[in-house]
């Protein structure tokens, strides 16, 4: 008996590795948790996966890491600094380090790699390069393994199986989520499809052909065909839907440096026709280069720009992009290479071509590709980006109502801030003029919830599967959505929900939603340390004040803040934290980006401390938009005990008060 068990131990032994073989399956790894895609939200996701005590493995088709936080969009779109949390704030903050500063939004390249690589080393990340997803097998509603292949050389039949217990997909394709069958979204819906108004054809005097450039190759013969770069679509109802993709491009990194600048080359395959249609629109602009490249001028250190799209032909490649989403691994090689082409050849053409005038080619020619930067990629940007392909047909859809408030979530797991913003998506012949046609550009709202359903698959589709990227939404409100540190932040959330969903053996539809946003708020950096303490303006519980001040909205942190002209020097606002555990905090008071003339000069500070009161001045005007540290203090536990009072006696001219920060010391 004990040798016909040990037999058929054998045999079933062998047939596991035939059928293994027979897959050609060169090996076979498992986890807890299987993260596909090394974007931002993928490490930030990793990360947490693994101070959840979780083994977790990281998956990157290619061979960086952080997507397009690392791989030149150094600008960073935030839209309200309030919405940024968790590891998120951390990778800000530790940019900030690098900088000698609090906190820092902007930076190039280089030193996002530098900090997106510490959290791969601080949680000693297991990670697998150049692997991309072929299969996904799934049973009863669960994906039970991911088949990779090598991405470099995929001809080779030497395939990788993934078992995990929770699957992540922070991919910018939703490749993962696809393979498993999972319902998803491309182009834009029908205004009426959610009762929207900025979804849909969108015809915007953004970035746009003044009227009366020519489309045709002769101009003025439409027989001749059109440009390059015209599509041949006929512009159809404002609000209609269709499947059209918003513009990609890359995010390039120049310097005006001269000694760390390397000239623009003439590309291989560079075909000055592709130019022809901005030749034209040169003739009708201004000559500044503000109109063809956003350059974000004096927000990047290091004389360095993150240069994005801007005008009628920039760096865009508008149209270009239809197969993208959905194409498989050949074709996306190909529009990456055809973009990149495309926009080594702008800028060349931009320093080089005749038709382009002197005026405008000495101001491009001042930059160059920063030499120090994507030393390893021919100095250009490592990442595509992908504004938006796939998006989640998920168990809730964000829409433009949850962008402007008209609808809120009850179980939020992250905060969006962005205006709602689309790219082009044609360039069209409309009225015999080229026409590009679904820029989007809404602003002005305050910060709102993500709900977690939207990045859970319908659970009769998938349940131990979530996708915090291609997020459950409408073009229009991904457009909001779709920004580096949310990303990050729902990565975040993704990864904690995925292990509480191990831990309490549930799906990920059935996670206890109350229990992970505790987590969140209470263990942010999920290291068990102290939380921060924050106060705002509009927690009318936790704030006093005295004199005329009155409520205002606009450049402020959160909702609002509270302005004073305090002309008698009588005003006074109090910010009343909770402590809840006794130690030192560093104190920040956020200084509103007003205009000159209402700033103050001086802002006297009281801080009502575990050692009495303590005054602190400050000049606001030299920290617009960012916080200022007032000192290091002893606070006790409790409520009521400590405070931060703006007393205008000792100050000189208007006042603000918008929110402070604790900040925990170690």
């Amino acid at each position: 008996m004990k040798y016909t068990i040990i037999s058929l131990i054998l045999c079933i032994s062998l047939f596991s590795c035939h059928s293994e073989k027979q897959e050609n399956i060169s090996s076979i790894k498992e986890v807890d948790i299987c993260i596909y895609g090394g974007t931002s939200a993928g490490v930030v996701a990793a990360y947490s996966a693994k101070k959840m005590g979780k083994s977790v493995l990281l998956i990157e088709p290619g061979k960086y890491l952080g997507g397009m936080t690392t791989g030149g969009l150094g600008a960073t779109d935030i839209g309200n600094k309030y919405a940024v949390t968790g590891l998120a704030r951390l990778f800000y903050r530790r940019i900030g380090e690098h900088y000698n500063k609090f906190e820092q939004w902007t930076f190039p390249p280089s030193v996002a790699t530098a900090t997106m690589m510490r959290f791969v080393k601080d949680a000693d990340l297991d990670v697998l390069y150049y692997r991309r997803i072929t299969e996904a097998s799934v049973q009863n509603k669960r994906i039970e393994a991911i088949t990779l292949e090598d991405s470099q050389q995929p001809d080779e039949k030497t395939l990788i199986k993934i078992r995990a217990k929770q699957f992540i997909d922070c991919s910018y394709e939703g490749d993962l989520m696809a393979k498993a069958g999972v319902s998803y979204f491309t182009g834009r819906e029908g205004n009426d499809e959610y009762d929207e108004t900025l979804n849909g054809v969108q015809m915007s005097v953004w970035h746009q052909f003044p009227d009366g450039v020519d489309p045709y190759l002769k101009e003025g013969d439409p027989n001749s065909g059109l440009c390059w770069g015209i599509q041949p679509n006929t512009l159809q109802e404002r609000g209609s839907g269709d499947k059209l993709i918003q513009a990609y491009n890359f995010r390039l990194c120049l310097t005006d440096n001269k000694e760390n600048q390397r000239p623009f080359e003439k590309p291989e395959n560079y075909d000055p026709a592709k130019y022809e249609l901005l030749a034209r629109a040169i003739r009708k602009m201004d000559l500044h280069i503000d109109n063809y490249l956003l350059f974000n001028w004096g927000v990047m250190p290091e004389n360095k720009y993150d240069v994005n799209n801007r005008g009628p032909l920039s760096t865009d490649m508008i149209g270009m992009n239809y197969d993208y989403p959905d194409g498989d691994y050949a074709t996306r090689e190909r529009i990456w290479q055809e973009h990149v082409d495309y926009t080594k050849g702008l800028l060349y053409f931009l320093t080089h071509d005749e038709r382009v005038p002197l005026e405008l080619r000495d101001q491009v020619s001042r930059f160059g590709w920063a030499k120090d930067e994507f030393v390893d990629n021919d100095n250009f940007p490592t990442q595509l980006y992908v504004r938006e392909a796939r998006r989640l047909n998920g168990e809730y859809i964000m829409t433009q109502k949850n962008c402007q408030g008209e609808e809120t979530v009850g179980d939020a797991i992250g905060m969006a801030a962005y205006g709602m913003d689309s790219h082009n998506c044609q360039r069209i012949v409309t009225n015999g003029m080229v026409k590009n046609e679904g820029d989007v550009e809404y602003h002005g709202f305050p910060p709102y919830p993500i709900s977690y359903k939207s990045i859970t698959p319908k659970r009769e589709e998938c349940t131990n599967l979530l996708v915090p990227v291609c997020v459950s939404s409408t073009h229009i409100a991904f457009g909001s959505i779709r920004m580096e540190p949310v990303f990050m932040v729902l990565g975040q959330s993704a990864a904690v929900a995925s292990a509480l969903a191990i831990d309490d053996n549930t799906d990920v539809q059935t996670v206890d939603v109350t229990k992970l946003r505790r987590i969140l708020k209470e263990n942010p950096y999920l290291d068990g340390s102290t939380p921060e303490i924050q106060v705002d303006d509009s927690e009318i519980d936790k704030v006093s004040s005295a004199g005329g001040w009155r409520k205002s909205f606009g450049p402020h942190y959160k909702n609002s803040y509270f302005w004073s002209a305090n002309s008698k020097n009588n005003c006074s606002f109090t910010f009343m934290p909770i402590i809840k555990k006794a130690g030192t905090y560093e104190v920040f008071f956020y200084c509103t980006a007003l205009a000159d003339q209402q700033m103050p000069e001086v802002m006297a500070f009281d801080i009502a401390c575990k050692e009495g009161i303590k005054q602190v001045e400050i000049s606001p005007k030299s920290y617009k938009g960012s916080w200022v540290s007032l000192g290091a203090y002893a606070f006790d536990k409790g409520d009521r005990l400590s405070s931060v009072t703006i007393d205008g006696h000792r100050s000189k001219g208007a006042l603000f008060a918008d929110a402070i920060i604790l900040v925990p010391k170690k």
